[in-house]
């Protein structure tokens, strides 16, 4: 069966995208807001909330695998990707109330406990979803670009997400200026209107989307040779390391930001609206990157990409040793460029790793999106987890002081793993994706092999 020349309708990428609008605004709220609600509203150490994000990591290594090969061996009427869809539902509302809703009399160990069981889990359940929605991406299109059309919408939809997160953030903050009690009331609020949100857009995208049954039964027994499969594919073993090392860095405008606005430039309330700089041209310049893909091809756009976002960081070093009113600017400006390149990442990325995974079916005769796109979110959800790592070890061994001002070396400390260290991340990125060798006229061949066969 072949849907190369075939043009995805406009309600299936839509129905595919809408998802991640709950998606984005739950992984975002998680990762960005639970550290600052952990150490400046339940008074965690920051170094503590850095080993349990980082623990966290290190379950992934078992749970992203496991959830992608059991998903590539499903075998159902309903379908291999949209029953595990369906039922990651419950499991990811219990584990969101839970961050947001620890009982009020918990305090000291019992606390941490909660909150590493909540993190933890959470992060576990998302892959529940997260990993079979990318993987069915990949397989309602095998066109070269109507796969960056797909998961372009969806990039879209995931980014809007992530904006009505940042308005949630706003209000959390403004309610920071009260009492504690304010700040855990207003959370608990918001979780329970996004567990029902998500919970809707699931459903909808279960009901309207379709799966192909011929991809169906078509992986090894064996799950350690699927994972083998996936580290021998050059492309995907370079595409990993890649993704790897520039998503160390762009991490950086989720954990940091907030504590850049408050300690270095002194403008709290600024910080959403900083990430919001950030978010509106990554989600709206979609339709700029599509036309720019099918012009210089996806691997050079790609490129490009990596670079302006280093560079977009990297200026970002500057802040303490200019006017707070002038850091200010410079963080806004620099903030758009970043997310106007990471609009190209979210496009162009899994596009380029769906056309892997026809690589591997070449080679290998299986059809295996699940493992696949377990490796890769494993490595996204890794290189998250060790810059809150980093910023752990930093704040903690630079001086950091929560809710005061802040020392010139605590300041320089933050900035440089705010904006030197990206740059430097995304420098090394850039270089290595030089010898990727996957293009448009590589995939012609293979696709024209796999459709003949």
């Amino acid at each position: 069966m072949t849907m190369s020349n075939h043009r995805i309708p406009w309600s299936t990428v839509v129905a595919y995208g809408a998802p991640g609008v709950g998606a984005g605004y739950m992984y975002l709220l998680v990762g960005l807001y639970v550290m600052k609600f952990s150490t400046d509203v339940l008074l965690i150490s920051p170094f503590i909330m850095g080993l349990i994000f980082s623990a966290s990591r290190v379950w992934d290594a078992v749970s992203d695998p496991l959830v992608g090969y059991l998903s590539d061996r499903t075998t159902s009427q309903f379908g291999r990707r949209r029953t595990w869809i369906l039922a990651s539902i419950v499991p990811i509302s219990l584990a969101f109330l839970m961050i947001f809703m620890p009982p009020k009399d918990l305090e000291g160990t019992a606390l941490i406990a909660w909150m590493a069981i909540g993190i933890i889990g959470f992060y576990s359940v998302m892959t529940v979803f997260f990993v079979p929605h990318l993987s069915l991406g990949a397989e309602l299109t095998d066109n070269y670009h109507e796969r960056s059309r797909l998961f372009g919408m969806r990039h879209t939809f995931y980014t809007v997400g992530s904006i009505s997160c940042l308005i949630s953030m706003q209000v959390l903050i403004n309610a920071e200026a009260n009492t504690e009690g304010q700040v855990r009331e207003t959370a608990e609020q918001l979780a329970i209107l996004a567990i029902l949100v998500m919970a809707v857009l699931i459903m909808f995208a279960v009901w309207r989307l379709r799966e192909r049954r011929d991809f169906q039964g078509r992986v090894s027994e064996k799950p350690f040779k699927a994972f083998k499969d996936v580290w021998d594919n050059r492309h995907a073993r370079l595409l990993i390391i890649v993704t790897f090392i520039e998503n160390i860095g762009s991490a950086a405008i989720g954990v940091l930001t907030l504590y850049v606005a408050q300690y270095v430039v002194g403008a709290p309330q600024w910080g959403p609206a900083i990430i919001l700089a950030y978010m509106i041209p990554s989600a709206f310049s979609v339709p700029l990157w599509l036309p720019l893909a099918r012009r210089f091809g996806k691997i050079a756009l790609w490129l490009f990409s990596m670079i302006l976002t280093g560079l977009s960081f990297g200026g970002m070093f500057v802040l303490p040793f200019i006017s707070n009113e002038t850091a200010l600017i410079v963080m806004f400006v620099l903030a758009a460029f970043a997310g106007l390149a990471a609009g190209c990442g979210g496009t162009i990325g899994p596009s380029v790793q769906g056309d892997v995974i026809d690589y591997d079916e070449q080679q290998t005769g299986e059809r295996k999106e699940g493992s696949y796109f377990a490796a890769w979110n494993f490595v996204y959800k890794s290189a998250f987890g060790v810059m809150l790592l980093l910023t752990g070890y930093v704040l903690e061994f630079a001086g950091f002081q929560p809710n005061q001002d802040q020392s010139m070396q605590t300041q320089t400390a933050i900035v440089a793993l705010y904006g030197l260290f990206p740059l430097v991340c995304y420098s090394i990125g850039a270089y290595l994706f030089t010898r990727f060798e996957l293009d448009e006229d590589a995939y012609a061949k293979i696709r024209t092999e796999l459709d003949n066969r």
